[in-house]
């Protein structure tokens, strides 16, 4: 039997989980319609972006991601590694379902970048705002998936959508940490000689720091796709297809052969993208 205080601390629980369902039962009472529209719209541009690299032959589009990597590297050795990877992932079997898992890893950072750098300049000129968006940030990387998994399901139902957005909380904060800390590490020298010369805030950001900051930006870019390569089996976990099918039926089936093979062609699509995107402060 429990000591006294122990039953006087246990006999007064703060109602976390009750108030948490509390406000997930209002939240869904009042925005379904929005959260419906929402769904409807990130279903849509998933489908476009799925069809602009499903459609194609894969030649083609094995094609097209050495030329992209010929334009951002300049450099022979990343084209051919990215070719490498891509022709491991069709001569694996597993074409499609790459395509699919890339159409989610796109649709991610998209979002991921088109929220989180603007969010990450605003932080680095308003500290008192970073600090307050800190334990935010901190919260959506540390809370298990598996925990804001079951309202996203219940918001959005199965499919890519509920793992596009699972996906999207748990890569943000690496790219508004990252842009904050790159256009922090701005020299002030430049900012004052930008201000000096009669440039207005946004001329700085545009014309000084952004371009000093790139590197840390893509960064964060960078880590924001090995983030949304890490949910593809929770993705595939919710009914979202690509490379977290296999692996899911290989955990239902024990099938060790299958999860390594379909886990070798994930780490593949991760060396093509990183190789795809690396940016050195030298070659900017």
């Amino acid at each position: 039997m429990s000591d006294p205080v122990t039953r006087l601390i246990t006999d007064h629980k703060i109602p976390v989980g009750r108030e948490v369902a509390r406000a997930f039962d209002w939240l869904q009472d009042s925005f379904v319609a929005a959260f419906d529209a929402l769904e409807a719209a990130l279903r849509s541009a998933i489908m476009l972006l799925g069809s602009a690299l499903q459609t194609p032959h894969p030649f083609g589009v094995i094609v097209a991601f050495g030329l992209i990597t010929w334009v951002l590297q300049r450099r022979m050795v990343p084209v051919l590694i990215v070719l490498a990877c891509a022709l491991f992932a069709l001569n694996q079997g597993y074409w499609m379902l790459t395509m699919q898992t890339l159409t989610l890893v796109l649709a991610s950072c998209v979002i991921c970048m088109g929220v989180g750098v603007p969010l990450g300049i605003y932080s680095a000129h308003h500290p008192r705002f970073y600090r307050m968006l800190t334990p935010v940030l901190d919260l959506m990387q540390t809370l298990p998936v598996f925990v804001y998994l079951i309202p996203v399901l219940v918001l959005f139902g199965l499919g890519m959508v509920p793992g596009l957005v699972a996906t999207v909380i748990f890569a943000m904060p690496a790219a508004i940490r990252l842009t904050e800390l790159g256009i922090r590490s701005t020299p002030k020298a430049l900012a004052e000689a930008a201000t000096a010369f009669g440039a207005t805030t946004a001329q700085r950001i545009v014309k000084v720091e952004l371009p000093y900051a790139f590197p840390q930006i893509m960064a964060g870019l960078n880590q924001t796709i090995m983030l949304s390569l890490s949910m593809v089996v929770i993705a595939g976990l919710v009914g979202a297809p690509g490379l977290g099918v296999p692996i899911v039926r290989a955990l239902n089936t024990v099938n060790a052969g299958l999860g390594f093979e379909a886990g070798a062609v994930i780490v593949a699509v991760a060396i093509m993208l990183d190789r795809m995107l690396r940016v050195e402060r030298g070659r900017q």
